[in-house]
């Protein structure tokens, strides 16, 4: 992962309505003082140190050794460890909460996942998933039938693009209850999210969906929107609940 995109996830996390959601996500956790919870692709570690700070003992996992460094060295004295979401270094039982962000879309197996996080969760323990449904991406342009093209294109290219709209019936389906759903829409106005969109029209570039030329015009015209205050790329994020 490089530096310039730890940077962007950086931005993204530091916006108001970012800090708001994932707020809603530690107060659906239910947790009480003293619980331990693990926050499956922690990244950097930002959701560690809030649930830390909310008294209860958070242990951020992630399969990326890079970002493990990264939260390590941010935050020396949190307890982060390398760790993939269908072999958690856990033991049975042991935590009251799951958190994962952002991170069943890169699962091929989702039924795989949830049946460790059952494994990991105290009886009574709850589990909240959050992620954006990548077909569903709205970007305001003046080549709507282009724009389509990049988004399912890039969605594509995603390993589960879909996966958050099945949050409720993968919760189902592995036995847990009390599932509930929210959604929620990110909107981003300003030049915070213009690398996101020109990755986007990259990706669908480089999987040979769109010509240089289209990548190239599609991008101009977001960055001049964004020069003019003129950007508006909206995210459906859906969050899901539920108790083991």
């Amino acid at each position: 992962m490089s530096n310039e995109l730890i940077k962007l996830l950086d931005r993204a996390d530091a916006m108001p309505a970012a800090a708001l959601l994932r707020a809603r996500t530690y107060d659906l956790l239910r947790l009480k003082p003293g619980d331990t919870v693990v926050d499956v692709g922690c990244g950097a570690g930002l959701a560690v140190a809030e649930l830390a700070d909310r008294n209860v003992t958070a242990v951020g996992m992630d399969v990326s050794e890079e970002m493990i460094t990264v939260a390590r060295r941010r935050r020396p004295q949190a307890d982060f460890r390398i760790g993939d979401a269908y072999r958690l270094p856990l033991h049975d039982r042991e935590v009251a909460g799951y958190r994962a962000d952002k991170v069943f879309h890169e699962l091929a197996d989702p039924a795989k996942a949830l049946a460790e996080a059952v494994r990991v969760l105290t009886p009574g323990g709850r589990i909240v998933l959050i992620g954006q449904d990548w077909d569903t991406i709205v970007i305001d342009s003046d080549q709507p039938a282009l724009t389509r093209i990049i988004v399912h294109a890039r969605a594509d290219l995603t390993t589960n693009p879909r996966a958050a709209r099945a949050y409720r019936n993968l919760l189902l389906d592995a036995g847990f209850r009390e599932v509930e759903v929210e959604a929620h829409v990110g909107v981003f106005t300003g030049e915070t999210m213009l690398a996101m969109l020109t990755g986007l029209a990259q990706a669908a570039h480089s999987a040979g969906v769109i010509t240089r030329e289209e990548c190239d015009a599609w991008t101009g015209e977001q960055a001049r929107r964004a020069e003019e205050n003129r950007l508006f790329l909206a995210l459906p994020l859906f969050v899901a609940s539920a108790t083991k």
